[in-house]
């Protein structure tokens, strides 16, 4: 028998899209204020670094899943319980990341848009994903899911 998966729509993308296309569009019909140069100039190198730090969370964590043959999807069950690499810092280190990709996109173009729906986003992706997903792996897993929780945060 196969096990339930832990969502049948795969919220955090659409989350993340949406709460990238809200930012642009929010931005757009309501700029709001952002700190002047020459703090500004050191926000985008800081956003610049939030970015590849982003990018390297998401994809070691990716490839992690995908060298332990586990889907990467939410709308699939859990093959293997993957606690290395990014996994033994965040629980959750493609959504960690989606998040942080956030905020440095908030750092480089100057938006607060970006910062105030990536805070959305990741709340919504702890509502109808993470929280999910941690009961399935708790189900599918047990002892072995309870000790890595233990150890790990969900975040960071």
């Amino acid at each position: 028998m196969t096990p339930t998966p832990p969502n049948r729509i795969p919220w955090p993308p659409l989350i993340y899209i949406l709460a990238a296309a809200a930012s642009v569009i929010a931005d757009w019909l309501m700029p709001l204020p952002w700190v002047p140069s020459p703090l500004s100039d050191l926000l985008v190198a800081i956003g610049g670094l939030c970015i590849y730090a982003a990018l390297a969370i998401d994809f070691s964590a990716m490839g992690k899943m995908r060298k332990a043959k586990t889907p990467i999807m939410p709308t699939h069950s859990a093959e293997h319980l993957v606690t290395n690499g990014a996994f033994s810092f965040s629980r959750n280190p493609i959504y960690l990341g989606n998040t942080l990709l956030m905020f440095g996109v908030a750092l480089v173009y100057g938006s607060v848009w970006f910062i105030v729906f990536g805070l959305i986003a990741a709340y919504a992706v702890q509502k109808l994903a993470i929280e999910r997903e941690e009961r399935h792996l708790a189900q599918r897993f047990g002892k072995k899911y309870h000790d890595y929780a233990k150890r790990v945060r969900r975040w960071i």
